[in-house]
């Protein structure tokens, strides 16, 4: 592993950690960590959600943390809250493993800008 994939591992802990604090429960992978980004963008607050819109929620915490890199931006909030996402570039063609640390990166950044911290 080279040493950026490392610091990134590393923050990625950090995160973890911090996220565990707050919640009382540690995310267990990326996909939970998605979850709770788009919980905190639909602005709803905890509740039972089904499977169709927890994965739903995954996909604006995606479309969420890649409008920081102008892939998407916010085209309108439905009638029932709900933020819809359009694709403004077409994103890079990644194996899994490089979609997960690009996915990685944006959520830092993410966590970064909106509550204010630095994640070292």
């Amino acid at each position: 592993m080279i040493k950026k994939d490392l610091d990134l591992e590393k923050r990625w802990g950090k995160l973890l950690e911090g996220l565990q604090q707050l919640l009382g429960k540690k995310p267990s992978d990326l996909n939970a960590v998605l979850f709770i980004i788009g919980v905190q963008e639909l602005g709803s607050g905890p509740k039972n959600f089904s499977k169709e819109e927890k994965q739903d929620l995954m996909h604006i915490a995606v479309c969420r943390v890649l409008s920081q890199s102008g892939f998407y931006s916010l085209d309108f909030i439905d009638q029932d809250g709900w933020p819809h996402w359009k694709l403004e570039k077409t994103l890079p063609h990644l194996d899994a493993a490089q979609q997960e640390k690009m996915l990685k990166i944006h959520v830092l950044e993410y966590f970064e800008e909106e509550f204010e911290i630095d994640i070292k």
